[in-house]
């Protein structure tokens, strides 16, 4: 295990706990904004979002947003056991999840839906680069999800400015995000070998 990465996760998990409540809030209203904002957002006809942890950017109004515009959503259906997730369809915030100790919400049932289909996969992260770069929770989910040879969809970050970093440590097998969403702005990378 890095020992960086895991000195960089404490310091960006505190840094995340401090913003207040409703800070937190109109920064989330913000950063969604931007994101509902971008031409991938608007011309995605299937956007895969994640549920957010409490002190994450809130999706729940890009989520809402999305249905309003006619788009298919689904969301991270996670197996712990297998260590991967799958996208799959939701059509509902109140009900059909599941929530483990960490506050995570995790769909009980869903349609799967095939990765090819889904043209815009906005990740969270506990940190972002300069370059693209996502500093997860250490499980790797995303990181395999993105390997996934059908998967032909942008890849988002979406966080708060604060979660920003200069640079990241990373490995071979971490998968950097095609642009990041803040609630100041967004950020473009050129992250695609051979695109």
């Amino acid at each position: 295990m890095n020992q960086a990465k895991v000195e960089l996760r404490e310091k960006l998990k505190k840094c995340l706990l401090s913003i207040p409540e409703q800070q937190r809030r109109q920064k989330s209203r913000k950063a969604c904004a931007n994101l509902l904002s971008l031409p991938h957002f608007q011309s995605a006809s299937s956007v895969m979002m994640y549920l957010s942890l409490p002190h994450e950017v809130d999706t729940s109004e890009a989520i809402l947003h999305a249905w309003q515009l006619g788009k298919t959503v689904a969301v991270p259906k996670i197996s712990w056991q297998q260590r991967h997730m799958i996208p799959v369809r939701i059509n509902s915030l109140e009900t059909g999840f599941s929530t483990c100790a960490s506050g995570l919400r995790n769909p009980t049932g869903g349609v799967p839906i095939p990765f090819e289909e889904i043209d815009l996969v906005v990740t969270p992260a506990l940190g972002f680069d300069r370059q693209g770069n996502r500093l997860g929770r250490g499980g790797s989910y995303y990181d395999r999800f993105f390997a996934n040879e059908d998967l032909r969809a942008a890849r988002c970050g979406l966080a708060f400015v604060e979660q920003l970093l200069e640079s990241i440590p990373v490995t071979e097998s971490d998968m950097p995000v095609d642009f990041l969403v803040t609630d100041e702005g967004v950020m473009y990378f050129n992250n695609r070998k051979g695109d």
